[in-house]
């Protein structure tokens, strides 16, 4: 699902709803605590192989927790996208909960997980949203070794004081980020987790092959140093009726500058989201317009977004994207004269993946130069390398490439 509204509206109300259940839980442990203790011979083997071990995390907080982890709390179930990609043989040998975001906002990975490891139908489960606490029952029920929260959560963490609360449990808490600074954070995100999961040597493999994927753009467009078009995001295309969501110049914004093409959301939004109105973007006469989206079928059933993701129909995709250039913030611009409407998995926008979106929206905004590039293929072999299931195509679509 989509970044939600800034930190400050809604924190209070976070608070407000959380603190009768985090105050009933700590009441429960401290009952738990104090009842007969259970025999965990198997746990204590677990906790005796590890060493106790300082990080510091996105937020710039040092933490001390017992490693290498072997119990992970996720406060976004889409964390498991890197949690994967550094122990593809089995990834929920380390999860113990999470969020239920990746069930419902990406319900095609969520299956391929499912059919590869079918535990994951028994993974204890909690609803919540991206800028909130996280099942505080869970987190103590389950002694993870560490809860893993988004960056975007701290507003509400600090009002609330539920790490301190956690930590006084001997809980640690770590910050990680793949949304608000993805371009910043994505890379010592993986070398934080590859160190509390002791595979540094893998963490730095899958740097390597990022920077690799892309250099494929940078290495040309600064040898070409093409015009570069403009562009407008459409952010969650489909997902609601408001015209129109965007990005300012962070995450997508910035994979659009990356990618050769100019970013309008840039020169108007000074967060890493917020909107435009129609009359911006007219004025503004983006050369193409993106639109992020996906199968947000538990969320808006039969709505106008586009199911990108694994295995999505090109047929199916293409007729959803025919919809959007007749909305009126798109009357008479270039890019409806032109055709050059495209469609991109929303996903791109949280999870170390961004470099096949920055791959893709290079080879819309400058076919001649990235004739030979294939984002497709950069996907597929990350898939082979580091992930545990199959590569399918579907996460992109455009009406340029159409009659």
């Amino acid at each position: 699902m989509a970044q939600s509204a800034p930190f400050t509206r809604r924190r209070k109300l976070i608070v407000k709803r959380y603190r009768p259940l985090l105050h009933a839980a700590i009441a429960a442990l401290a009952v738990i605590v104090a009842g007969p203790a259970p025999a965990f011979a198997e746990e204590t083997a677990i906790v005796e192989a590890q060493a106790p071990l300082i990080v510091t995390d996105i937020a710039g907080r040092e933490v001390k927790l017992s490693a290498p982890v072997k119990r992970m709390l996720l406060g976004e179930g889409r964390q498991l996208y890197l949690i994967a990609s550094l122990e593809p043989e089995d990834p929920l040998a380390r999860i113990v909960a999470w969020r239920n975001d990746l069930i419902e906002a990406d319900p095609a990975t969520y299956a391929q997980y499912l059919k590869a490891f079918p535990g994951l139908a028994k993974l204890t489960a909690f609803k919540g949203s991206e800028d909130s606490l996280v099942d505080i029952e869970s987190a103590i029920i389950q002694k993870p070794d560490v809860v893993l929260l988004n960056l975007e959560t701290m507003r509400a963490n600090e009002d609330a004081k539920f790490v301190e609360k956690l930590a006084a449990l001997d809980i640690p808490v770590l910050y990680i980020d793949f949304r608000h600074h993805p371009l910043e954070n994505t890379e010592p995100t993986i070398r934080l987790l590859g160190k509390i999961m002791g595979r540094e040597a893998r963490a730095e493999e899958i740097i390597a092959f990022r920077y690799k994927a892309m250099a494929r753009v940078r290495d040309v467009l600064a040898e070409h140093n093409p015009p570069r078009p403009k562009v407008f995001i459409e952010r969650i295309g489909g997902y609601s009726d408001d015209c129109c969501l965007s990005f300012g110049a962070e995450n997508f914004g910035n994979y659009v500058e990356l990618a050769g093409g100019h970013n309008i959301g840039s020169d108007i939004i000074p967060a890493t989201f917020g909107q435009l109105n129609p009359e911006q973007v007219i004025a503004a006469n983006p050369d193409h317009v993106v639109i992020t989206s996906a199968d947000w079928e538990a969320y808006v059933p039969g709505g106008y977004w586009i199911p990108l993701g694994p295995g999505a129909g090109p047929q199916v995709t293409r007729k959803k994207l025919e919809w959007f250039p007749a909305r009126n913030a798109y009357t008479g611009i270039a890019a409806q004269k032109t055709r050059n409407f495209h469609g991109i998995w929303h996903q791109f926008y949280n999870s170390p993946y961004e470099f096949v979106a920055v791959q893709q929206l290079a080879k819309w905004f400058h076919p001649n130069l990235f004739d030979d590039l294939d984002p497709d293929a950069t996907f597929a072999e990350y898939h082979r390398r580091f992930l545990p299931i199959d590569y399918q195509p579907g996460y992109s679509v455009s009406l340029s490439d159409s009659p």
